[in-house]
């Protein structure tokens, strides 16, 4: 996914549009360039901010704002940042902005860098598989995210040809409602799908709206279509297969990639929807995640 434009480098940003808290930092990450690594590791939990950051031989620097937990610090020399979005795409909005201004807008001058710079961001988090044959406990790297919520449409972008080809597939094949909003494709970086993919499940992640109506739940309300998840279990496009749900994929891939950084998604499979089944110890499955992602990623 690329941008159609970009705001122009002599655009002075209005305090209206860029917020900033009175200490220089962006508005909800309450963070300052200098306190942002080259490596950010997004989660959804703040619980599991502090699950990373215990692996770090030192821990530069700490802030919570609302949701937003931040922990920067350095792990086999590498800087990183520990950063929970809390649930959604909408939340992803936020983040993925906001971190793009730490490192590509002048926030004195409120004007964007004419160099830019990419970061790394990796999400690692948690999912439910539709495919019936991919375990509980188990890891699912994201090559394509295709966005079931409405986030990206507010933005002026075009797809590359790949994303392209498996939207008008995904369309064409699931015979998509006419009653839900019109799903958009991001593709993660090939180079972090591949290093953090080998020995893991590699697929297409579906990323919902809400965790029960959008992901084909019923509790005491009935989803409007009936046998959508068997729809997206059946499809497959170019060797990948829809494999999982969970919530925040597509907009990290989309808004990563408009922006220039190189963004990947792992997941955790917490529960498997097909054999209605749930992970008896998600959170060692977590952990097992979260090593092997800081060791792959800093090798």
């Amino acid at each position: 996914m690329h941008p159609i434009t970009l705001t122009p480098t002599d655009v002075v940003l209005p305090a209206s549009e860029l917020v900033l808290n009175p200490d220089g930092s962006v508005y909800h990450l309450a963070l300052r360039p200098e306190q942002l690594g080259d490596l950010v590791l997004v989660v959804g939990d703040q619980g599991r901010v502090e699950r990373i950051s215990r692996h770090f031989s030192a821990v530069e620097h700490k802030v919570q704002n609302r949701e937003f937990v931040a922990h920067t610090g350095v792990y086999r020399g590498a800087h990183v940042t520990a950063l929970s979005t809390g649930i959604g795409t909408d939340n992803i909005d936020i983040v993925l902005n906001e971190l793009d201004a730490l490192v590509n807008i002048d926030l004195e001058t409120r004007r964007p860098r004419s160099q830019s710079r990419s970061l790394r961001i990796v999400r690692l988090g948690t999912c439910g598989a539709l495919q019936e044959d991919i375990p509980v406990d188990t890891r699912i790297v994201s090559a394509f995210g295709v966005g079931t919520d409405n986030v990206l449409h507010y933005y002026a972008y075009e797809n590359t040809s790949a994303e392209s080809r498996l939207l008008n597939a995904f369309l064409q094949d699931t015979e998509w409602p006419d009653n839900l909003p019109l799903p958009y494709v991001a593709a993660g970086d090939a180079g972090l799908v591949e290093l953090l993919g080998h020995g893991n499940h590699v697929g297409i992640t579906l990323t919902a709206g809400g965790f029960y109506g959008p992901q084909g739940r019923q509790l005491r309300l009935v989803p409007s279509v009936d046998g959508l998840n068997e729809r997206f279990s059946a499809f497959a496009h170019e060797g990948l297969r829809c494999s999982n749900f969970e919530m925040e994929t597509s907009a990290l891939y989309g808004l990563g990639g408009m922006m220039g950084h190189k963004v990947a998604t792992m997941c955790t499979v917490v529960a498997n929807r097909l054999r209605k089944e749930y992970s008896k110890d998600h959170h060692a499955a977590i952990d097992r995640m979260i090593e092997e992602a800081l060791e792959r990623l800093t090798a």
